[in-house]
């Protein structure tokens, strides 16, 4: 009966999401349905106390953890719009490559910022006003704007580009004893099908909705630039910013906050003092938040310095119209955390995990398809992973060693694999991706899916069969 109610929550949510009901008030509901339903196999089940001690920590963690990442990101999307930096670097973009390109852009923009550490919600953010402005100026569908996104921040810099610092490629590490750079052959094979697979997809929907003469369209609360575009920054002007950014993040993640540089001892005592107490951890633990929120701070304030009289409503309206674009986007995906974490206290998914990896004897496989499979579930590819390997991490470990195959295949297999189905419609992402751009599930996920689904899936596939063969 568990697993029945799992099964019918999850088809209730991803349904409804497709459909555009809001997350934020669905999720708790069929959280606490599941729960429930899993409580009439004989498991006793307290609703409130499920929504208050299971769902609402979940969801207030991830708020804790993450707000500073999607209000700064927010702010830096906002403050590159309405300034026209977006702009400038939407017209240098086709004016140097020429119209065609603007998908092989946007990819290769978001893929640039999250391999250099940036979070793939902060791409969203910062990379939707410059292909906002790319499609507009060669009249695309918009619709194709999201999954191109998706393809950049959600696939092959997530989970396969050997030494991406994305936290679905560094989990593994300390299962596995290895390192960011595991199985460099398989990685770079697994990048690339992503990368051309996703952009030959998205090129083949382009064409086709050229020739039946669709354009960008006419959208709602589209954030075309209102400004004047006789008065647009330079696109040297335009560029610095985001670039910042970029080497702001290397340098703080691997020059300034680095042990023997940085004397992080502090974090690692907790003060009794009530007005200044620390949470217990190290560094490491905070290294790469800490340097893409300061990252962020210069990516904005040099903004604002290169555009002080470009904002067309004043920087403050700018900024508050940057701070309430947050709020939205980090509580659907906050949400969706809560969502998983009641479900994955349910008898039944106890039972799921359990033959996932136990009728799979192969461990490329087993693994593999146990991290994809529970990132389907919770709607989170670190999250599914994260279950996967805690419950089962020895036992994959060791059925590589009796089989003499390198940890480093299964690093990068289960890496890959949790890339897969954990952007189902239900996924945070997705659903914050979507919110940003102003489009639906109807309108752009179909697409999104097979860039961010389908493709990783097969990729992940071919490795597999790479790896059994002893390639690394």
């Amino acid at each position: 009966m568990s697993i029945i109610a799992i099964i019918l929550s999850l088809g209730l949510l991803i349904y409804l999401a497709y459909r555009g009901w809001s997350v934020i008030i669905i999720a708790p509901l069929l959280a606490l349905l599941a729960a429930i339903l899993s409580g009439l196999a004989g498991d006793p089940v307290h609703p409130m106390a499920t929504y208050t001690q299971e769902f609402m920590p979940s969801l207030g963690g991830y708020v804790t953890s993450n707000f500073p990442m999607f209000l700064l990101g927010a702010i830096f999307g906002k403050v590159m719009d309405d300034t026209g930096s977006a702009k400038a670097i939407a017209q240098w973009f086709v004016k140097t490559l020429g119209h065609g390109k603007e998908i092989w852009t946007v990819v290769l923009a978001c893929g640039v910022i999250t391999y250099g550490g940036v979070s793939l919600f902060v791409a969203a953010f910062a990379i939707y006003p410059i292909g906002a402005a790319l499609y507009r100026e060669s009249n695309l569908p918009k619709r194709l704007l999201p999954p191109a996104i998706a393809l950049g921040a959600f696939t092959f810099t997530m989970t396969a580009i050997p030494g991406t610092p994305q936290i679905q490629n560094t989990i593994p590490m300390k299962y596995f004893g290895t390192d960011s750079f595991a199985a460099p052959i398989l990685g770079i094979i697994a990048a690339l099908i992503m990368f051309f697979g996703g952009c030959f997809w998205l090129k083949t929907r382009e064409k086709a909705a050229v020739a039946k003469g669709e354009g960008y369209g006419v959208h709602a609360n589209d954030h075309e630039f209102k400004g004047d575009e006789s008065n647009l920054p330079s696109a040297v002007a335009a560029f610095i910013p985001p670039i910042a950014v970029i080497i702001a993040n290397i340098l703080f993640t691997k020059v300034i906050f680095v042990e023997g540089r940085y004397d992080g001892a502090y974090l690692e005592t907790l003060k009794e003092d009530i007005h200044s107490s620390y949470v217990n951890t190290t560094l490491a633990g905070v290294r790469g938040s800490w340097s893409v929120y300061l990252a962020l701070i210069i990516g904005i304030i040099l903004t604002i310095i290169f555009n002080i009289k470009r904002f067309p409503n004043g920087i403050w309206d700018t900024l508050k119209e940057g701070v309430s674009g947050s709020f939205l986007a980090i509580m659907n995906t906050a949400t969706e955390v809560g969502y998983g974490n009641v479900i994955k206290t349910l008898a039944g998914f106890a039972v799921i995990s359990k033959f996932l990896t136990e009728t799979l004897t192969n461990p490329l496989v087993g693994g593999t398809v146990a991290a994809s499979g529970l990132a389907g579930i919770t709607g989170s590819a670190s999250g599914g992973m994260s279950i996967a390997l805690e419950a089962f991490g020895e036992t994959f470990m060791q059925r590589c060693i009796d089989k003499g195959i390198d940890p480093a295949v299964l690093h990068r297999c289960i890496s890959v694999g949790s890339g897969g189905f954990d952007t189902l419609p239900h996924n945070g992402a997705v659903i914050t991706l979507l919110n940003v751009t102003g489009m639906t599930h109807k309108e752009s996920y179909v697409n999104i899916g097979m860039c961010t689904v389908v493709i990783p899936t097969i990729a992940a596939i071919v490795i597999i069969i790479l790896g059994s063969m002893g390639i690394v």
